[in-house]
């Protein structure tokens, strides 16, 4: 089993990167849609890297498109709507799938990790949301609709920080 830190991945931009590249930091990574009921959750997970990047944080949008074709967009379309509507300073990665036959290996790893009431699986909906410690443990699990400044996910960002 390759750690989740050597999983190779891709930005929206192209460019090669793993989660090595913050294995000193905490990492809230979601999977993201522009055309979502939930899309307004961008702008609490802006102010969480805004809040605690300093701390230690960062914030991971992973655009996916495989829930009802809401994200179709280019790598340029999203980054777009993502900057102009919601200021996103985050980084993004490359359109990925979550689940099926073609899911990405880093979601196979993050889909073993249990939620709040101890399901683990599938990827629900967009903007499922995997807490990352330093050095790469996935520690926390939240469904969809908890949104990403309710108190259990900023408490466990918060158990997290690095500094």
């Amino acid at each position: 089993m390759t750690a989740i830190t050597e999983i190779p991945l891709t930005t929206l931009d192209g460019q090669p990167t793993t989660l090595g590249d913050y294995a000193d930091r905490a990492v809230l990574l979601v999977n993201v849609a522009s055309r979502c009921g939930l899309t307004p959750q961008y702008a609490a997970l802006e102010q969480l890297a805004r809040d605690y990047g300093e701390r230690g944080l960062t914030v991971i949008g992973v655009p996916c498109n495989q829930f009802m074709g809401q994200e179709p967009g280019t790598p340029e379309e999203i980054a777009t709507f993502c900057s102009t509507t919601y200021g996103v300073t985050f980084p993004l990665l490359a359109k990925t799938d979550v689940n099926g036959e073609d899911r990405h290996p880093l979601y196979a790893e993050l889909t073993r990790t249990a939620d709040a009431d101890g399901a683990a699986g599938d990827i629900q909906w967009n903007f499922e949301k995997f807490v990352i410690a330093p050095g790469g443990a996935v520690v926390n699990r939240f469904r969809p609709k908890t949104v990403p400044d309710a108190p259990e996910v900023v408490a466990a960002i918060e158990a997290v920080l690095p500094r």
